[in-house]
C-alpha cells in the first residue's frame, strides 16, 4: 500500500505519524505552505485523509481531492469534517470511539476533584511557603453532589458510573430521553443546570449544541455550582462564562477545552475558582496508541475492501 497517497491534516501522535509514513505516501499539509502547492502536484493521488479534533475535511477541501474515499480522525469527535458532504460523494468516515471513554471519564472526575478541593491551588500554597503562615481555607466536598451530565452517550456514561462511585445522585440531559438509564431526565439544560451542584458537558459538537451552556444555563447552575467541560469548547460561551465567573454567579468551573484553542481567556488566569488543562482529556500514552491503532486499522481495513472497524459514514 506504499502507493496509497494520505494527506495528514495536522500533527498527531509521533507513532501515528511514523506508521503512516512507513505504510503510505504521506503528505503533511504542514510542509507546503500554499496549499494550492500541494493540491496542483499531489491531489489526484491523495485516497485518504488524516485528521483530529481541532483538523479535518471541510467541504472544500473534499473538492479538491478528486480521488478521496476516506476521512479517518484520531478522535472521537468529529466536528471539523463535512459529514454530509462525504455522505454525498460516498466517502468513508471513521474516528476512534470506545478507546478513549474510560481516559476522558477518569480525567472528568479528576477535574471535578481539582476544582471542589482546589488541589491545584493547595499545591501552590505549600510551594509559595504561605503553609507555614497558616492552614488553607476550607474547600467543597464531592462526595455525595448532584452530577448533571449534558449528554449521555459512551463518554457521559462513563463519567455518571464513576461519580457513582463518590456516591453522588445522576442526572441528565440529552435529545432524547434512554428508556434503558435509570438516571433522572431533564427536557432542557437550564432544568438540568437548576437541580444539580455540577453541570458536566460531555455531548458532541454540532449546530444544536454550539453555545449549549449560555448566559441562562450558567444563572441556573448559580454561585454555589460548579461547570466542567471536557467536550468542546464551543460548547460553552464562553464570554458568558468568564463574567460569570468574575461577578460570582458562577461557583467554579473546570475545563479541559475552549474556543479558540490554544487561546485561552487571560481573565481566566487570575481566578482561584477555576483549573484550566491543554485539552488533555485523552492524553496518554496506553490511550493514544490505542486510537492510532485504530486509525491504521480502519485505513487498513478500508484498501483491502474489508469492513471499517469503527465506522460513522
Amino acid at each position: 500500500m506504499g502507493s496509497i497517497g494520505v494527506l495528514l491534516v495536522g500533527r498527531v501522535f509521533p507513532y501515528l505519524e511514523q506508521e503512516l509514513d512507513k505504510r503510505y505516501k504521506l503528505f503533511r499539509l504542514w510542509d507546503y505552505p500554499q496549499k494550492a502547492q500541494l493540491l496542483s502536484q499531489h491531489a489526484a493521488s491523495i485516497r485518504a485523509v488524516v485528521g483530529h479534533a481541532g483538523a479535518g475535511a471541510d467541504a472544500d477541501l473534499i473538492d479538491e481531492l478528486p480521488k478521496l474515499e476516506i476521512v479517518s480522525s484520531f478522535s472521537v469527535g468529529v466536528d471539523m469534517i463535512d459529514l454530509e458532504k462525504c455522505k454525498a460523494k460516498g466517502i468513508r468516515v471513521t474516528n476512534t470511539p470506545d478507546v478513549l471513554t474510560d481516559e476522558v471519564a477518569d480525567l472528568a472526575i479528576g477535574l471535578t476533584l481539582a476544582l471542589l478541593r482546589r488541589i491545584c491551588e493547595c499545591d501552590r500554597y505549600v510551594r509559595s511557603g504561605k503553609w507555614k503562615k497558616g492552614d488553607y481555607k476550607l474547600t467543597t466536598k464531592f462526595s455525595g453532589k448532584t452530577v448533571g451530565i449534558v449528554g449521555l452517550g459512551r463518554i457521559g456514561q462513563a463519567i455518571a458510573k464513576r461519580a457513582e462511585g463518590f456516591n453522588c445522585s445522576i442526572c441528565y440531559y440529552s435529545r432524547t430521553e434512554k428508556r434503558d438509564s435509570n438516571y433522572k431526565y431533564y427536557p432542557s439544560v437550564v432544568e438540568l443546570a437548576s437541580n444539580c451542584d455540577i453541570l458536566v458537558v460531555a455531548c458532541p459538537l454540532t449546530e444544536e449544541t454550539h453555545h449549549i451552556i449560555n448566559r441562562e444555563v450558567i444563572n441556573a447552575l448559580g454561585p454555589k455550582g460548579f461547570l466542567i467541560n471536557i467536550g468542546r469548547g464551543k460548547h460553552v460561551d464562553e464570554a458568558e462564562l468568564v463574567s460569570a465567573l468574575q461577578e460570582g454567579r458562577l461557583g467554579g468551573a473546570g475545563l479541559d477545552v475552549f474556543e479558540d484553542e490554544p487561546a485561552v481567556p487571560e481573565e481566566l488566569f487570575g481566578l482561584e475558582n477555576v483549573v484550566l488543562l491543554p485539552h488533555v482529556g485523552s492524553a496518554t500514552l496506553e490511550t493514544r496508541t490505542d486510537m492510532a491503532d485504530l486509525v491504521l486499522g480502519n485505513l487498513e481495513a478500508h484498501f483491502l475492501g474489508k469492513p471499517l472497524l469503527t465506522p460513522l459514514v
